[in-house]
């Protein structure tokens, strides 16, 4: 798979939904609004893929009352243990979840920590261009102002999006990729597991697609080592999400003639057992130690 046309930037598996663009009114540090119910696309080989962008899971996880928990984080003092490009790229994808995780809980200088690491492994990938001084700047003057710092982060991985496809170094951004989704559902396990909330645990019901799709970006580089190890353990998750079951029912949608609206009424109910719910964390938390070392 030589192309992977990302029709979203690294960071929408990260923190995406939420504005941006590169345009001069980003420039000036303005912001659009956060849309969390936002759902990206991916076109691969000419198949397109959707994967809902995970904002809407840390902001769920916010909404039902978690709090702020550092401990969930990888910590930015990593950054010097990861020598590889793979260990680089992946854990790339990791810290960006952590800085949207941080920024939507307006922990700001945790923010400015992860900031900084998501600043080094960029660098060391060749990709410093999107994460330079400036952006340091424009992001410590707007402190305070989560839907601009969301925004600041988006641009950056938009700009490294860029370079990566430019470049032909799509397996660099399937790490990245990778990383984000691994991180964001490490964060809705745990709260589920603390929470039993009905909400976020139907969330984690519904990363079965998303996971089928993850490994299918992931698969083409797998004569590769660390990513063989990676997709080996994402199939087995998958073998836990397969027994997840999704029903969907039909209800006939409701037409406003008068302001030519129509209202999808079907729904579709994601049912997670507590032992698969046991297992996906058991699985996703031993991911993501491998790692993050």
């Amino acid at each position: 798979m030589k192309q992977i046309l990302f029709a979203i930037s690294l960071v929408a598996l990260v923190i995406s939904g939420c504005g941006g663009g590169t345009d001069d009114s980003a420039n000036d540090d303005t912001t659009e609004p956060v849309n969390p119910d936002k759902t990206n696309l991916l076109q691969i080989d000419g198949k397109v893929f959707s994967v809902p962008s995970p904002i809407q899971t840390a902001l769920l996880i916010q909404k039902v009352g978690s709090t702020y928990n550092a401990s969930l984080l990888n910590s930015p003092k990593n950054t010097t243990k990861y020598s590889s490009n793979y260990q680089k790229a992946v854990n790339l994808g990791v810290f960006g979840a952590d800085l949207g995780y941080v920024t939507i809980y307006e922990q700001t200088q945790d923010a400015i920590s992860f900031l900084t690491a998501v600043n080094s492994l960029a660098d060391d990938l060749g990709v410093m261009g999107a994460f330079d001084r400036t952006l340091l700047e424009r992001f410590e003057k707007n402190l305070g102002n989560k839907d601009s710092l969301l925004v600041l982060v988006t641009d950056a991985y938009q700009g490294a999006d860029a370079y990566l496809k430019n470049n032909e170094r799509n397996d660099v951004g399937a790490l990245i990729l990778a990383g984000g989704w691994i991180e964001t559902l490490w964060f809705a396990t745990n709260v589920a597991n603390q929470t039993q909330n009905a909400d976020v645990i139907r969330r984690i019901g519904e990363q079965k697609n998303t996971l089928n799709n993850l490994i299918k970006i992931l698969t083409p580089y797998y004569s590769k080592s660390e990513f063989a190890g990676l997709v080996d353990q994402l199939m087995d998750l998958n073998e836990v999400f397969a027994q997840v079951t999704n029903t969907y029912t039909y209800v006939q949608p409701t037409v406003d003639e008068k302001n030519k609206t129509t209202t999808i009424n079907s729904t579709s109910e994601v049912v997670v057992t507590k032992e698969q719910l046991k297992l996906i964390s058991e699985k996703i938390s031993a991911i993501r130690e491998k790692i993050i070392g």
